[in-house]
């Protein structure tokens, strides 16, 4: 018989809206599943905002102190998707009180606050998972088989770039993603996080890198209320922008490969242009996450003058199949998280790890600060 799961959602924008309707959605798609999530508690500071997402999602009961979730013994498994700076405190402080943890990127706002959460996980013996979910793409899991495979060859460079304009607007709100304090490195913890977990999903480790920052919007004006998503604001005192605007390091993988990384959170003219080119001895594979269910594919093995196709994944193709029965049905961003639901319920009934875990989020993490620490001394730095 299936046991009953009951789950919280911290942290109600538009990431916890996300959660929720994957805890709602995942059955559907998942049938086997061997535990059932039962939406208990929705938790957010912001007044009304808790209550709201319990009248339209179902929640038992909302409330504005994430903290009442600790000792709520109807509360099993937890989402946070609060602000980068809550994560290690509400995280290890959940993992404590035994709740098993589904906590987005990048956990925290340095490596040691991933490391903190990851070793409370490991003490306590809760199953863990991180909101890394473009690495649940099909496209994603069909190119990491080829490339393990040997299909391109030996992996000689790639770049991955992940484009996006949610901070080009000048009038974009000084919220907590700008603050050094509230939302830590800016565009390398939003966006290169996801980069490095992919390229070292699909690559292996990396050995060293050197990386450069900007911040090309340098002030913005501070909000007069609470913000959600990608709020704007005219006419408010204006606040320095603390946190970095675009990141670009080179990567030298431990495979020898080399990698150009890049992201930025201004790119106008570009929305969600997240993806990546990998190449090898004998041949390529790209993917962009725009059109997520395609590879374009060279593999002929000619070297030169060789021809690219574009191939539609389908049913054979990661989790492909618990969403359609044939290729070329375009599947969704909200399709991923309910793959990253399957894997954290999944861990928890079985009581192993599926996806990625805070191991992955530590890494990331890692790679980030040195990142950080290449812009401050202008030299390679090694992992």
């Amino acid at each position: 018989m299936r046991q009953t799961l009951g789950v919280a959602v911290a942290g109600f924008g538009w990431m916890g809206r996300v959660h929720t309707r994957a805890y709602l959605r995942v059955l559907h798609h998942f049938p086997d599943l061997g535990v059932r999530p039962e939406l208990i508690a929705a938790a957010d500071e912001v007044p009304g905002r808790a209550e709201e997402a319990a009248g339209q999602y179902g929640f038992a009961t909302a409330t504005r102190d994430w903290r009442d979730l600790l000792a709520d013994p109807d509360v099993q498994a937890v989402s946070v998707t609060a602000p980068n700076f809550l994560h290690r405190e509400m995280g290890v402080a959940l993992i404590r009180a035994g709740k098993h943890l589904w906590i987005e990127k990048p956990v925290g706002l340095t490596a040691e606050d991933a490391r903190a959460v990851a070793q409370a996980a490991q003490e306590s013996g809760v199953q863990a998972t991180v909101g890394f979910n473009y690495r649940h793409a099909p496209a994603v899991a069909a190119a990491r088989e080829l490339i393990a495979a040997g299909e391109i060859g030996a992996v000689t460079h790639a770049r991955f770039r992940l484009f996006s304009d949610y901070a080009a607007h000048p009038d974009g709100a000084l919220s907590w993603r700008f603050e050094r304090a509230r939302g830590g490195s800016g565009v390398l913890g939003d966006l290169a996080s996801h980069g490095v977990d992919l390229v070292r999903h699909l690559l292996g480790d990396i050995g060293s890198l050197i990386a450069d920052t900007a911040v090309f919007v340098p002030q913005r004006a501070r909000p007069a209320g609470a913000t959600a998503g990608h709020t704007r604001a005219t006419g408010g005192e204006l606040g320095r922008v603390e946190n970095e605007d675009y990141v670009s390091a080179q990567l030298r993988m431990a495979s020898g490969a080399r990698v150009v990384l890049e992201a930025s959170r201004v790119a106008v003219g570009d929305q969600n242009a997240y993806g990546f080119e990998v190449h090898g001895t004998r041949g390529a594979v790209t993917w962009d996450f725009r059109r997520m269910g395609e590879l374009r594919l060279s593999t002929a093995g000619d070297y030169q003058d060789q021809p690219t196709q574009t191939v539609q994944v389908g049913p054979g193709a990661g989790e492909f199949a618990a969403f359609h029965p044939g290729a070329g049905t375009a599947m969704g961003y909200d399709d991923l998280k309910v793959i990253e639901a399957w894997h954290f319920l999944r861990s928890i009934a079985e009581g192993k790890a599926y996806g990625p875990t805070l191991d992955d989020a530590v890494r990331s993490a890692v790679a980030l600060d040195a990142m950080a620490a290449s812009v401050r001394s202008g030299a390679w730095v090694s992992l």
